[in-house]
């Protein structure tokens, strides 16, 4: 009677040392793979991010081109102009 509740008591057990081995083994033989993968990603710049890229390259751009339109606008009408400089492409307010 003892032994049959030791082995009752023993089988789960067992199985979850089985699993839990069985997992582990898992894991070791995907590390490799995983670890490779994660470098090309790092390596490697997919379309979405190129295209962010870009986008956020060309406001730039634009903020910096505008920028640079609010001082000659500023410089037109104050009279300050630069030598290179003109204001006939700024339109007077």
């Amino acid at each position: 009677m003892r032994f049959l509740l030791l082995i009752a008591a023993v089988l789960p057990l067992g199985g979850c040392a089985i699993g839990t081995i069985a997992s582990t083994a898992v894991d070791v033989v995907t590390l490799p793979v995983k670890a490779v993968s994660a470098g090309v990603d790092a390596a490697t710049t997919s379309q979405a991010e190129a295209d962010q890229k870009r986008g956020r390259e060309i406001r730039k751009a634009e903020e910096e081109r505008g920028r640079q339109l609010r001082l000659l606008e500023q410089r037109c009408r104050r009279g300050r102009q630069l030598p290179a400089d003109d204001c006939s492409l700024v339109a007077p307010r």
